[in-house]
């Protein structure tokens, strides 16, 4: 099996680290890094549960090889607290509602986090495309939209009062 080295910012830490060819991003964050918050759903890109942020974009892990994100910067959704506190995203899928079994909630969070950053007061419609990619079959996408709202007038109150 070929190897190579594979050289990248993890949750703003550079790393350096020998993996398979072959190896997918999601098995590299869960058994190199340890980032075990990053799930392994389907398998096949068809759930979402991977989603993580790499190079400011939404991306499935597990359609992702690790190698192809040499010299990139990942992110998961380990990377959202501050401090042992968590985001606004992710406080409000907490208190929104929005995890219910929770087995989603890093891919929906790290897909709304994407959402965020490049629209930063999304509509509902804005919220279900950046959310096509990603199920859940708890909550029926009402509390998740509910969370993401709610996180972004968190951050606008924040904001105005700075």
């Amino acid at each position: 099996m070929s190897k190579s080295m594979l050289s990248l910012t993890v949750n703003g830490r550079t790393r350096d680290d020998v993996v398979p060819d072959n190896m997918l991003l999601v098995d590299y964050l869960r058994e190199v890094v340890g980032a075990t918050g990053t799930k392994v759903g389907c398998d096949g890109g068809e759930c979402g549960a991977c989603t993580v942020i790499v190079d400011g974009k939404a991306r499935h892990a597990c359609l992702t090889l690790a190698v192809s994100c040499n010299g990139k910067a990942v992110e998961t959704v380990e990377s959202l607290e501050r401090n042992g506190r968590m985001s606004a995203l992710q406080r409000a899928f907490n208190e929104k509602l929005g995890a219910q079994c929770g087995f989603c909630t890093p891919g929906m969070i790290m897909a709304s986090e994407a959402l965020l950053r490049h629209t930063p007061n999304p509509n509902d419609d804005d919220i279900r495309r950046e959310l096509a990619a990603n199920i859940c079959r708890c909550t029926g996408y009402v509390k998740i939209i509910e969370s993401v709202h709610a996180a972004v007038a968190e951050t606008s109150a924040k904001e105005a009062a700075e």
